[in-house]
């Protein structure tokens, strides 16, 4: 396990903005490609590094949409991506490279949360392929892009407290659950950052995975208001009724801190929430709060890396340095 996976005392909370995180920051010249940056808590991520000098990649799916949410946003250019088409990947990628930019962050941000059941590729569960594998082969394949100094930061969430990899039925052939779904793809996402960080020490590569914390935004597009209500988030008229829940500007505050803050510097593959690194979940005194062990395990990590390999063609190993085709 991490053996630094402990709060830092950042002096920022919950309630931290992403302003405040960045209040002095001077970013100009810095790079960053953020995916799904044109919505939810990725739009915040794109204003508030853009506004701190910061140049902004935005990867979207619908990369119309994308250009008219940050077509007043200076520095923000926009191109299109589907996560859960590996060929779209390794277009969006080939587009990347050729250009030659390094990448300062790459903050894989998009993703689906508790759809009805679909699969995608060769039979592949879509939470699992977006929210992992999609994310899994674009930093692969950007990895001649990333080395020399980079921050790859994985949005997780507390729904990894859900389920951990389910190596006997990763794709849900026995039975579609869409809680453990997303709850599996969390726990695929922090995994992937303490491997990755493992693999890209020597070459300045660092990752970190965080849980940004509950906020309305477009993610909940496949929950009914039932279920909302149910979930005790919205009153019986629709009206918020969690007061946990935090203002997109606080929800992204996390994953900017996470690739930005120097507090950081050498401890890659931390789980991080409230923007600090996270408590572990065994030793927390409420549920959903903090680290699961399995979500941060090397071993779980190193065997869900090689399955990613074998899943999506593309990946490095360390051992010579580079990536699959």
């Amino acid at each position: 396990m991490i053996d630094h996976q402990t709060p830092l005392g950042s002096g920022f909370g919950a309630r931290s903005t992403t302003s405040e995180v960045l209040a002095g920051r001077e970013l100009t010249g810095r790079f960053a490609i953020v995916t799904g940056g044109h919505s939810g808590l990725g739009l915040e991520t794109t204003r508030a590094l853009a506004k701190a000098g910061a140049e902004i990649l935005v990867a979207a799916r619908n990369s119309d949409a994308a250009w008219m949410a940050t077509r007043d946003i200076p520095g923000v250019t926009v191109d299109a991506i589907d996560l859960s088409d590996l060929t779209s990947v390794r277009r969006f990628a080939q587009r990347v490279l050729a250009a030659g930019r390094h990448i300062d962050w790459l903050i894989n941000n998009a993703g689906l949360m508790a759809c009805p059941e679909s699969r995608v590729g060769p039979g592949w569960e879509v939470q699992f392929a977006t929210n992992h594998l999609g994310h899994f082969a674009l930093t692969n394949r950007l990895l001649p892009l990333l080395d020399g100094g980079a921050r790859v930061i994985a949005v997780s969430s507390a729904g990894h407290h859900l389920s951990p990899i389910r190596w006997d039925d990763l794709h849900f052939a026995s039975g579609y659950d869409k809680w453990r779904a997303y709850g599996q793809s969390k726990t695929a996402n922090a995994l992937f950052a303490v491997h990755l960080d493992r693999l890209g020490r020597d070459r300045g590569i660092c990752a970190f995975s965080l849980h940004p914390g509950k906020i309305f935004t477009p993610l909940q597009r496949h929950l009914t208001q039932a279920e909302m209500i149910a979930e005790g988030w919205l009153d019986a008229h629709g009206a918020a009724a969690d007061p946990t829940f935090k203002s997109p500007a606080q929800g992204a505050a996390t994953q900017v801190w996470a690739a930005t803050s120097p507090r950081l510097d050498g401890l890659g593959g931390l789980y991080c929430e409230d923007c600090d690194a996270a408590v572990r979940a065994e030793a927390a005194a409420q549920p959903f709060v903090g680290v699961k062990e399995y979500a941060v395990d090397p071993g779980e990590a190193e065997r869900l890396w090689a399955l990613s390999i074998e899943l999506t063609g593309t990946g490095f190993s360390g051992r010579d340095g580079r990536p699959a085709a």
